[in-house]
């Protein structure tokens, strides 16, 4: 697939979403030059949570207020397609179930909302070079359905996801165009109505609507035309720009009803770069946030009420693994 993957079902630049960035290789080096952020105040309880169908490749994307989370296992590699799946950890770690759209090769779940309803993406292909076909999807109650940005300009081959979604059955997500750029969308399940998410600030920005809270504000990422990616929250049609200070990269991923966002940065570029999870309120700022397991190699992707958080870290053998994080009072 492609992805942007949240990672997805294909590998692009973009590819972090909400799932994920595509990071499918060995860990990062730790080897940039600038420091990370202060360290989370909440003190965090971590725990490993891998599909033991596929214990070298699981990222965690999405977690509800009733501890439900979305996932996948299974690199998007030839041979080790995505497979999609709800994980209920408050009944042990191995209550895995399986959430795949009918016919697929390849399925990643990317977010759920409190109302039983999934989002993510899915593809027709597992190829070699991890450029894919996506496209969008939502289940609910067993009922699976696409959901594609009505557009003349998608990409070849086509990329659309679905990264998140509201209480009020309000999805959020992107496509690609082909030129190679990312639109975000909202898209209302119950309707069909899709309307664009643009900052009329950055009108020519690559921008991805990564997910979607019950107040209807949005988190995402956009690059701009100089290149720099940089996060973002839109509250009630304004844009909050969120760049974490001393990255080289911002991605917003995750968002909850209180405007607390989740997500990524990167510390310096190439084969020195390292990535740290962060949180940020509008009244703390950015907080770093790395699983022990995973320092300069932690993703955020999602995060709920409670302020539990899910995503995922590179281990030292190379495995991609997910985690919980959970407050502790």
């Amino acid at each position: 697939m492609s992805k942007i993957n949240r990672r997805g079902l294909r590998t692009t630049a973009a590819a972090v979403v909400a799932g994920a960035i595509a990071m499918a290789g060995g860990a990062l080096a730790a080897t940039a030059q600038a420091a990370p952020l202060a360290q989370a105040a909440t003190v965090y309880r971590f725990q490993t949570l891998d599909n033991q169908r596929d214990v070298t490749f699981n990222q965690l994307l999405g977690i509800n207020n009733e501890g439900t989370i979305a996932g996948y296992f299974g690199s998007g590699a030839a041979g080790h397609p995505n497979k999609g799946y709800l994980l209920f950890p408050r009944y042990g770690q191995g209550n895995y179930v399986n959430e795949n759209f009918p016919g697929s090769v390849q399925t990643q779940v990317t977010g759920l909302n409190d109302r039983g309803v999934t989002v993510g993406f899915w593809s027709t292909m597992n190829n070699a070079n991890m450029v894919n076909d996506n496209t969008g999807f939502w289940e609910r109650n067993g009922k699976f359905h696409n959901a594609n940005f009505p557009t003349s300009a998608q990409g070849s081959p086509p990329v659309d996801q679905l990264l998140g979604v509201n209480d009020g059955d309000t999805a959020a997500g992107f496509y690609t165009d082909a030129a190679g750029n990312n639109h975000g969308y909202e898209v209302n399940l119950d309707t069909g109505r899709f309307s664009s998410v643009t900052d009329p600030n950055l009108p020519g920005a690559s921008l991805t609507a990564a997910a979607i809270n019950n107040g209807g504000d949005v988190a995402g990422f956009y690059t701009n035309a100089a290149g720099t990616t940089d996060g973002f929250l839109k509250v009630h049609g304004r844009f909050i720009d969120l760049a974490a200070p001393g990255a080289s990269a911002t991605m917003a991923l995750g968002v909850n009803d209180r405007d607390e966002v989740v997500g990524t940065y990167t510390v310096g570029g190439g084969t020195g770069a390292v990535m740290h999870g962060f949180t940020w309120t509008a009244k703390g700022g950015f907080a770093t946030i790395d699983d022990p397991h995973g320092v300069g190699t932690t993703t955020v992707n999602g995060l709920n009420n409670a302020g539990d958080l899910v995503g995922f870290y590179v281990d030292a053998a190379g495995n991609t693994d997910g985690f919980l994080a959970t407050p502790q009072k």
